[in-house]
């Protein structure tokens, strides 16, 4: 697959994902290549800077860098989750099922469940989310 930086008669940027280039250019000499702007057929490339690749270094420090912007959203969404919701153990299938059939108040709960029990929840219609929990601290 290839990007291109694409330009209208009308000067209207866009771009556009083609097989290669040789179908771009079969499609552009058939009008099939159509401005979403002004709906101008006569479309040529606009000027476009290459995609250089990245060392592997790199790579992988981005990556380093998503997990562990990964990690600090799932210790923020912990610490959320802890402030507002009670902690109900490995009750909390029996609780959430008497919050979802009306038999105790509405309200925010956490805990712990099996597959087996998660799955039946789901199938239940009880809205519920498999949130990964990691450790606090370094550990």
């Amino acid at each position: 697959m290839i990007k291109y930086e694409l330009k209208c008669r009308k000067d209207h940027v866009f771009e556009a994902w083609f097989y290669d280039s040789a179908t771009y250019d079969k499609q552009a000499a058939g009008g099939k290549v159509v401005c979403p702007v002004c709906g101008s057929r006569k479309v040529t490339k606009a000027p476009m800077a290459p995609r250089i690749g990245r060392s592997k270094a790199d790579q992988a420090a981005e990556e380093v860098k998503r997990a562990a912007a990964a990690r600090r959203l799932l210790a923020e969404l912990r610490d959320h989750v802890e402030k507002n919701a009670d902690y109900v153990g490995d009750r909390f299938a029996e609780e959430a099922r008497r919050i979802h059939y009306g038999e105790t108040d509405p309200r925010s709960i956490y805990g712990e469940a099996s597959p087996d029990e998660a799955r039946e929840l789901v199938e239940e219609g009880v809205d519920v989310a498999i949130i990964p929990w990691l450790p606090r601290g370094d550990a």
